[in-house]
Order: C-alpha cells, then sequence, then structure tokens
C-alpha cells in the first residue's frame, strides 16, 4: 500500500507544467537565418523575445498554479490532484522553439559581427523572472488591500 501511494504522488507530479527555466531549446539551424541581414536579424530578435516574454509569464503562471494544486492535493484534498494541468502543452513546444530560434539569431549576429548587444538566453530569461516575481509580488499587495 505504502509503495502504490509513493507511485501515485510520483505519477501527480511528473504531470505538473514545468517550470520554464527548464524547458529546453529546440534545435534550430542557423541556417535559417543565414541570408538574413544584420537589421533583419535585429528585428527577428526583437520580435523573438517579445514572444518569448509572453510565453515564459504564461507557463509561470501556470507551473506556479501546478504547485500549489499538487500542495493543496498532497496534503488536504487529493481529488484535487486531478484538476492538474497534466504537464506541458502547446505554450511549452513554442517556447522551446523560441529558445532555438533565439539561440540561431544570436549565432547567425555573431557570426555576421553585427554587433548586437543581445543579452545571452539565461539573462534574458533571469529578467523575465524578476517581472514576473514583481507582477506576484503586485498582485498579493493588491490582494491584502482588498481584504483591509
Amino acid at each position: 500500500m505504502r509503495y502504490l501511494i509513493i507511485a501515485l504522488c510520483l505519477a501527480f507530479i511528473g504531470a505538473c507544467a514545468s517550470d520554464p527555466k527548464t524547458i529546453e531549446a529546440s534545435y534550430v539551424s542557423p541556417l535559417k537565418y543565414a541570408d538574413f541581414g544584420c537589421v533583419t536579424i535585429a528585428k527577428e530578435i526583437g520580435m523573438v523575445t517579445t514572444r518569448s516574454e509572453l510565453l515564459y509569464k504564461d507557463l509561470s503562471k501556470i507551473s506556479e498554479a501546478d504547485k500549489v494544486q499538487m500542495g493543496v492535493g498532497l496534503m488536504i484534498f487529493w481529488p484535487t490532484l486531478l484538476m492538474l494541468e497534466g504537464g506541458d502543452g502547446p505554450k511549452a513546444v513554442e517556447f522551446a522553439q523560441l529558445k532555438g530560434e533565439y539561440n540561431a539569431l544570436i549565432e547567425n549576429a555573431k557570426a555576421k559581427d553585427c554587433g548586437i548587444a543581445a543579452q545571452s538566453p539565461e539573462e534574458l530569461f533571469n529578467k523575465f523572472d524578476e517581472e514576473v516575481k514583481a507582477e506576484r509580488n503586485r498582485e498579493r499587495k493588491k490582494r491584502k488591500h482588498f481584504i483591509k
């Protein structure tokens, strides 16, 4: 019985949405952008960064909600585990693709010596993470103010 409970807990933990930081980049060949000029590469980096930021924030919210549901389910009310998102969805796939495209664009920008001061993927996603945390803090303050 004990092993069954442990197995079920592990199965539900695997069903949680991934933190966007842990989603690996899909491979995108740098040849996809080989014919792009520096101006086009810079514009494309901007578009990929903007879309990545939106997806990062969405995926962070989904991951956080799954973690809360998991905690409630394991500690208080197990039927909440049945409402977990069920792993990574199409947003996570798109996010992985965008991470790969970002890497390919940066590689092309460096190869063409474009002088584009783009952040590394880690720096970029750390910035996104700080923005998500700041947004959560603002929401908490609103709730506390509303309750008072």
